[in-house]
């Protein structure tokens, strides 16, 4: 394990976190920084408000503690090795979504070569910046514009744009992530604070990642005024102009075909068996049996990123409002990177 890398890493989740709760601890210059670069974000992509960049540095501020990574660091096994040039293509979904990529190949002793997605081009370049003045030596890694010379890739976007990688990178070593989403599982026997945990899974982000919420398997007794009642603590996302064009655009459509959905000014429900939802939109279905949802994960289970619920299933679940809050070890699409970067030598 680099020791040197792993304590600028501390240093870099100390500053995030004194910056949203001990400024006085920050330089001047280095909390000017931060403000313009957050502003920055911000304007560059509406997506990311203040609230969203605050939560994603904040998740990342409690990952780069000494506790998580080395949790993290110590399950795999680190050798002297060439290092090799690892293409990364990262998603701009989410602010920072690409940063586990970025430091698996980092503490992997490798050589990043990151292509930023359009969407999320301030954060990270100076989320990095930050760990490089705290890291003695030159940290492995430069930011591209097109990805050449590299001994294998990892990249992250649509179906469409998976299968184009996929064949133009077919002779190198890969990881290319598809399109994936979220569900939840209830029982019925939630209380009104499990149901708002899950109002966390299905808002935060407005809904813009593979973790979030898109689909609820509900038993047949649930009431959806009472899962309404409980969203109602995310009813100023609606003023968001980007997330209420979607919501007026859906809502829209739904009256035209004159589908039946249900509505709380905010979010609209809708009895669906597709996974994938439109921004503003959830899509639901009842069971009978839990037998029925077992095999329903069972068949979509390429398509499902994470499982919330407060019920025991087969397969693996998070509890209700962990959704956003994945550990180090927990990789998308439950593909190890670390350990494929290991295996490169």
């Amino acid at each position: 394990m680099n020791t040197a890398l792993l304590q600028s890493a501390l240093q870099v989740g100390q500053t995030i976190f004194d910056f949203f709760h001990h400024e006085e601890k920050l330089t001047y210059e280095l909390k000017q920084q931060f403000k313009e670069k957050l502003r920055e974000t911000e304007i560059k992509n509406a997506w990311f408000t203040q609230e969203n960049l605050r939560f994603a540095l904040l998740q990342w501020a409690e990952m780069l503690t000494e506790k998580e990574l080395t949790a993290w660091l110590k399950t795999y096994t680190w050798k002297e090795k060439a290092p090799k040039n690892i293409g990364l293509i990262l998603a701009g979904n989410l602010p920072m979504v690409g940063f586990h990529d970025i430091l698996s190949v980092l503490f992997s002793g490798h050589h990043a070569m990151i292509k930023l997605s359009s969407k999320d081009t301030v954060l990270i370049p100076f989320i990095l910046q930050l760990w490089q003045s705290f890291h003695r030596e030159l940290l492995p890694f430069t930011i591209v514009e097109k990805l050449e010379n590299i001994d294998a890739l990892i990249a992250t976007g649509s179906n469409n744009t998976a299968q184009y990688l996929s064949q133009y990178f077919k002779d190198i070593p890969h990881i290319i992530r598809k399109n994936r989403t979220s569900v939840a599982v209830l029982s019925g026997d939630e209380t009104d604070a499990e149901i708002q945990n899950l109002a966390k899974d299905i808002f935060t982000y407005f809904g813009m990642g593979c973790r979030n919420v898109t689909r609820l398997f509900l038993p047949k007794e649930v009431d959806l005024a009472r899962l309404f009642e409980n969203f109602i603590q995310y009813g100023e996302i609606i003023n968001h102009h980007a997330y209420a064009n979607n919501y007026d655009y859906n809502k829209a459509i739904f009256l035209l075909n004159q589908d039946e959905f249900w509505d709380n000014n905010f979010v609209m429900m809708r009895e669906e068996q597709s996974l994938f939802s439109p921004l503003s939109v959830l899509n639901f279905s009842r069971y009978e049996n839990i037998s029925e949802v077992e095999d329903f994960l069972s068949i979509h289970e390429e398509e499902i990123q994470c499982v919330v619920s407060s019920v025991v299933l087969e397969r693996k679940t998070e509890a209700l409002g962990n959704a956003q809050c994945p550990s180090l070890s927990i990789y998308a699409d439950n593909v190890d990177t670390m350990a494929f970067l290991e295996r490169l030598n």
